[in-house]
């Protein structure tokens, strides 16, 4: 009688599960502030993501949910990841936290940031987290595309996924302190965002699927 199969442990039924809790929690929350910032009274395409968040606006609930969501997602995604993708996954772990401190610390109007603008504590808290989210997800990027160990295909999503975001997170990090608040650093952000969230998803699809082609050695 032959021998039952062990469980592949980068795609055993814990790890599938919480992949695929991570792919419904990040297109969720995407969707959740994508509605927020469409739908609410702020400036559209002229100002931050954030700004969806503000206490005035009826859809700054939507807002919060949106991103707590997207933080449960990247902490799920942690979860799932395969044992050799241990920093990617300590990345996003720091991701989540921060994605949580964003959600929960709100900006004022604008969410003003320097040098261009007078910031409250509150404006520079919600500022740091995000921006520190956004660059852990990115560094996760690069952890994965760098760690020969990792199966192919979520080094590829990455890979893929790092040559996209590096030049949005260069570009967007320097509008921000040349150019300031506005249309530029409005499109950069949101598709630097947009990036993010397609990798998050993507990767955890793969996990959830179990198609991880093993790389040789």
């Amino acid at each position: 009688m032959a021998e039952p199969r062990r469980a592949d442990p980068d795609t055993a039924p814990p790890r599938a599960a919480a992949a695929s809790a991570s792919a419904a929690c990040v297109v969720g929350g995407a969707v959740a502030v994508t509605v927020a910032v469409v739908a609410g009274p702020g400036p559209g395409l002229t100002g931050y993501v954030s700004e969806a968040g503000v206490t005035d606006s009826a859809y700054a609930p939507a807002y919060r949910i949106g991103v707590f969501a997207l933080a449960v997602g990247l902490l799920l995604l942690a979860a799932a990841l395969p044992p050799v993708l241990r920093a990617a996954a300590v990345l996003l772990g720091c991701g989540s936290v921060f994605a949580l401190v964003s959600g929960a610390v709100t900006c004022s109007a604008g969410c003003p940031l320097p040098p261009f603008e007078r910031a409250t504590t509150a404006d520079l808290v919600h500022g740091a987290a995000s921006i520190l989210a956004v660059a852990a997800v990115v560094l996760a990027m690069l952890a994965t595309t760098f760690t020969r160990a990792a199966p192919s295909a979520l080094r590829r999503l990455a890979a893929v996924a790092l040559a996209v975001a590096l030049p949005l997170a260069g570009a967007t990090a320097v509008a921000m302190l040349v150019v300031g608040r506005g249309g530029l650093v409005a499109v950069l952000e949101r598709l630097l965002l947009l990036v993010a969230v397609l990798w998050g998803t993507a990767t955890a699809t793969a996990v959830a699927l179990g198609r991880q082609a093993r790389t040789p050695g």
